[in-house]
């Protein structure tokens, strides 16, 4: 392609009148989207340039005398797919294509028109990880109760919301739940009533969305299962018999350790008496 046309084009674009209008366009890492370029009603297209303004300025695709082109040297070579329509298609995309992007059209008649676009680009959003607190009942707090506090939580994501939803009730907004850090904690008052009631987690960005659920009751009474011994229990017992056993094992190295000092002296004055003995028995006549 000449470089006359293109310059021309630019020079158009700076010292004639132009229409700027824009839009926000959202995509997630993985996809390809497609920028349509909008012109106004009449207006036949002899010629166009799209370009990345930021993070950096780039040309991407140009239309010269019906030609189309995308073999430029950009960040989008090789993923840019100009139509017929002028409308720009990238992809597939990744997080540091998020930017901002123009296309500059001339008419037959000399009118210039240009769009501005930004691009976002987001992550998808990853299933989230939901962990059950359980807290400790005091007098304050009713029998058959259990106060569980559910925490949600979706690694390297930024740009996220969190929401709750009881699984097996229409009515959430109800006093005994309330939401902490922005909706990731979320505490909740059981009674036996709530033996299958599930929660799930739900986390979402712009472009996608995730969930995971859980039935906070099964770990309110886990501990106390018939025949089961809570954690507590456990380290009540394995602690002190620990602590014991290692008590006994230095009193025994602390105590049979001089003993035997004393019984290998004794075995070695047993075994060297009857040496010196031997030649004077020997030297009687």
């Amino acid at each position: 392609m000449a470089m006359w046309p293109l310059w021309s084009l630019l020079l158009w674009e700076a010292l004639l009148p132009i229409t700027v209008t824009g839009a926000q366009v959202l995509s997630k890492v993985g996809d390809s989207v497609l920028l349509v370029a909008v012109r106004p009603p009449g207006f036949r297209v002899r010629e166009a340039i799209w370009r990345s303004l930021w993070p950096s300025e780039e040309l991407l695709a140009t239309f010269f005398r019906g030609s189309l082109e995308t073999l430029y040297h950009s960040r989008f070579l090789g993923r840019a797919q100009l139509h017929s329509n002028l409308s720009l298609e990238l992809g597939p995309l990744e997080s540091a294509d998020s930017g901002n992007f123009s296309v500059l059209m001339v008419d037959t008649r000399g009118q210039t028109w240009t769009q501005t676009l930004q691009l976002k680009v987001y992550n998808a959003v990853p299933r989230p990880v939901v962990q059950v607190f359980i807290a400790v009942g005091g007098d304050a707090q009713p029998r058959k109760t259990c106060q569980a506090f559910l925490s949600c939580w979706a690694p390297n994501i930024s740009e996220i919301t969190y929401s709750w939803r009881r699984e097996t009730t229409v009515d959430f907004g109800m006093e005994p739940h309330s939401l902490f850090t922005d909706g990731q904690v979320l505490s909740v008052s059981l009674g036996p009533g709530d033996r299958g009631v599930a929660y799930s987690c739900i986390v979402s960005n712009p472009v996608s969305w995730d969930s995971a659920t859980v039935t906070p009751w099964e770990s309110c009474h886990h501990d106390a299962a018939p025949g089961k011994a809570s954690y507590k229990d456990v380290l009540l017992v394995a602690v002190p018999v620990s602590l014991l056993l290692i008590l006994v094992a230095l009193f025994s190295a602390w105590h049979w350790g001089p003993c035997s000092g004393k019984k290998k002296k004794n075995i070695h004055a047993d075994r060297v008496g009857p040496e010196t003995e031997n030649p004077l028995v020997q030297d009687l006549p």
